[in-house]
């Protein structure tokens, strides 16, 4: 990969598929030179394949980082701007999806699911804010409307994505006095294999449930119709707005992908009570 310092740089995490992946290879047909990391780089061929038919493999570089692992975590950043000589933003996507209910599933699954979504974002964002403060870069955090909605059987998703809102919420006007831009992107349902990586066993899961089942199973209808509807986006249309974000002279603190997702996170942002949301939400489980 060309060292070439006059080309901004861009590490991006979570690039195997969906969302992260969509969004490495627009970053590099946007002329950034895009450090495309993933958890376990035997999962690269996809994104190869589309860097490839894009025409960007020269921009395309793959990375192994485990945003779970401080080490890993350093050793990458560390990598890159020794590579590059200098780090222009972060996109934090990587992200692990989960589905249950506290009570069942207890305290180590909420402990995972928070070192993922939340613990993650933090330490990459921490280890990253020496060099961007050097190139006047930008964070750039896929979060979710979950990040504002808390959602059924989604308490410990939405635990740590609303944590990462609430991070880099505090840490946007801190960070802009430093000269770095902080934003967050909001995407609702998009028909992507983070779907998939879920992993749901839905008749273990029922079976698993007890008391929760027909709840669960209210949950579960509404939640495959939404990422089968017309509202889901794909991984591409998810990922235009973080080119967007990297690419504008000043970019918003909160971006929605879409009119449907900026509508449901525009609910609970005019619900002072709480009440129009929690009536919503026991509607998914009818």
């Amino acid at each position: 990969m060309s060292t070439d310092t006059a080309a901004k740089t861009v590490l991006i995490t979570g690039t195997s598929s969906g969302i992260g992946l969509a969004a490495a290879v627009a970053a590099a047909r946007a002329g950034w030179h895009t450090v495309a990391t993933m958890r376990d780089t035997t999962r690269a061929d996809a994104l190869n394949k589309a860097a490839a038919e894009a025409g960007v493999t020269e921009l395309v570089q793959v990375k192994r980082l485990d945003v779970t692992d401080a080490q890993s975590v350093a050793a990458c950043v560390a990598e890159v701007v020794a590579e590059h000589g200098h780090l222009d933003a972060v996109v934090n996507n990587a992200g692990a999806g989960f589905v249950g209910t506290i009570e069942q599933h207890g305290m180590e699954q909420l402990r995972n699911v928070m070192e993922v979504n939340f613990f993650g974002v933090a330490e990459l964002t921490r280890a990253a804010l020496p060099h961007l403060r050097a190139s006047g870069g930008r964070v750039i955090t896929v979060t979710s409307v979950g990040g504002v909605i808390g959602q059924p059987f989604n308490e410990s998703y939405c635990a740590a994505k609303f944590a990462v809102e609430g991070f880099m919420e505090s840490l946007a006007p801190v960070a802009a006095a430093m000269g770095v831009q902080v934003s967050v992107i909001e995407p609702g349902a998009v028909a992507s294999e983070f779907v998939n990586n879920v992993g749901l066993d839905i008749p273990a899961l029922l079976t698993q449930a007890g008391p929760y089942a027909p709840a669960l199973q209210g949950y579960i209808n509404h939640a495959l119709q939404s990422f089968g509807s017309d509202t889901a986006q794909t991984s591409e249309q998810a990922a235009a707005p973080v080119i967007d974000a990297l690419t504008a002279e000043k970019m918003p603190f909160r971006i929605q992908t879409s009119d449907w997702a900026r509508n449901f996170v525009g609910m609970k942002l005019a619900d002072l009570d709480g009440s129009i949301v929690q009536t919503e939400m026991t509607s998914w489980l009818a």
